[in-house]
């Protein structure tokens, strides 16, 4: 595909502004959840074969989200896209003021593997419904996924408004090479860095959601059964490949074991510990990915689990226990079923051990003090997470979704993500039935008096 005349067609039709008037945005949108909803079974179908992903974690996981912002792009849009006005400043006087959303033109969402409806669809639509182009560029590990988007959204939207490129590095880097008026990344802060050097030399403006080490801290006033259940689903959907999954624990030692044996009793009530095929537990991506995570599996640190099948690409949950910061499985984002534990006695040192690495995606906290809540809320920098749960603060759009730091730049998800694909034009409209001598010359000190005061 000539990727520059793609572009350039996007272009030609952005620039017509047809995409800028709300009425067709919503009827894109409609457009998009019926073709989503009439051919569910085909994305079903084709994540399983990716992933042995099963129809019900499809849906809570991945479409849930992805209708759930389009509904709500097709209710707020008029409201978000509407000019809003502004006071403005006695210097000024008489005039008005207003800032004007508008779309920010031709824009690439580049897409990540371990959630491919999701990570793809959400910003794309959310791209839309700021009145943009899209190029996706859907990961092209799990093919099946990649393919039946490319299917259904090229047969059904016009190339020059909205397409799926599919292809491996050597077309992203084609892509890149161009100059767009906005990119949407997901995926590795590795990766990130490259796509963030590439819109450089375009001046383009990036969103990069990456990834990072999340910590979850867990106090002794917790309830520990509790906080074993919902840390070990968090950890496990998606067979730990979940960028804002906890990434490792720290527990406070004097409910060390209690809560070890609260994990081990969680997933040997949930999850197999040989390979079954069972619904609720997913494939590693691939080999290369499998073989990784099992060199990760320190033996004499093993507490439970860590089973693994090469041919079905299967590791069981697995527990570390006694890990230091300095293991090979906390020098990277682990990004697998493999969940590092490690015991502190001393809050203060245990939040200026996570202070010492980059800054996360996420953080959790499990603790019934405010006190200490707020002072880890304080003191610890993240993109977002949760007090007494893991994971689901994404469930709520109206919480702005992205990281800080090496986890990310800029934010998405509801209105955050549609002022995330629109310029904020800003406008002061004067009158002509006044206008005082104040900044003409001569210029006096009388005047500067006066200018200071209504700047003041």
């Amino acid at each position: 595909m000539d990727l520059g005349n793609l572009l350039k067609q996007q272009r030609d039709y952005f620039n017509s502004d047809e995409t800028k008037a709300v009425s067709f945005r919503i009827e894109q949108l409609k457009r998009f959840k019926h073709v989503l909803k009439e051919n569910e079974d085909l994305f079903y179908k084709a994540i399983y074969e990716d992933f042995g992903k099963s129809e019900f974690e499809t849906y809570v996981t991945e479409l849930s989200l992805v209708y759930h912002e389009i509904s709500s792009y097709i209710k707020n849009t008029p409201k978000w896209s509407k000019q809003k006005r502004v006071s403005t400043s006695l210097v000024n006087f008489p005039a008005k003021s207003y800032i004007i959303p508008e779309p920010l033109g031709n824009t690439l969402v580049i897409g990540a593997w371990n959630y491919p409806y999701q990570l793809s669809l959400l910003p794309a639509i959310t791209a839309l419904a700021a009145g943009n182009t899209v190029i996706l560029k859907p990961s092209e590990l799990p093919t099946k996924t990649s393919a039946v988007m490319a299917e259904l959204i090229n047969s059904n939207f016009p190339k020059n408004y909205f397409h799926v490129v599919e292809g491996g590095v050597d077309v992203t880097t084609e892509l890149l090479n161009h100059r767009f008026d906005k990119i949407f990344f997901t995926g590795s802060t590795k990766v990130g860095k490259i796509v963030y050097q590439a819109a450089a030399k375009h001046l383009t403006p990036v969103t990069l959601e990456l990834g990072g080490k999340s910590p979850t801290f867990v106090l002794a006033d917790t309830n520990i059964k509790m906080t074993a259940k919902r840390i070990v689903w968090a950890k496990f959907l998606n067979a730990g490949q979940t960028c804002v999954a906890p990434d490792y624990i720290l527990v406070e030692k004097s409910i060390e074991i209690p809560f070890l044996e609260a994990l081990k009793t969680e997933i040997e009530s949930h999850y197999d510990q040989k390979y079954s095929d069972a619904p609720n537990y997913l494939q590693i991506i691939n080999t290369t990915n499998f073989e990784r995570l099992v060199k990760l599996i320190d033996q004499d640190k093993l507490y439970f689990g860590g089973n693994t099948n090469k041919d079905a690409r299967f590791i069981s949950p697995a527990i570390l226990n006694n890990v230091a910061f300095d293991d090979d499985v906390m020098k990277d984002e682990i990004f697998g079923p493999i969940l590092p534990v490690i015991s502190f006695s001393n809050l203060d040192d245990a939040i200026q051990k996570v202070k010492d690495q980059p800054r996360p995606l996420s953080c959790y906290i499990y603790s019934k003090s405010n006190t200490k809540i707020k002072k880890i809320l304080k003191e610890v920098s993240f993109g977002g997470g949760a007090v007494n749960d893991s994971l689901m603060h994404l469930s709520n759009s109206k919480l702005p979704f992205g990281g800080v730091g090496l986890s990310g730049i800029g934010a998405y998800h509801g209105k955050t993500g549609f002022d995330t694909f629109s310029h904020q034009k800003s406008i002061l409209h004067k009158s002509f039935w006044l206008e005082p001598n104040l900044k003409y010359s001569p210029y006096s000190d009388m005047k500067l008096r006066i200018i200071k005061w209504l700047m003041g």
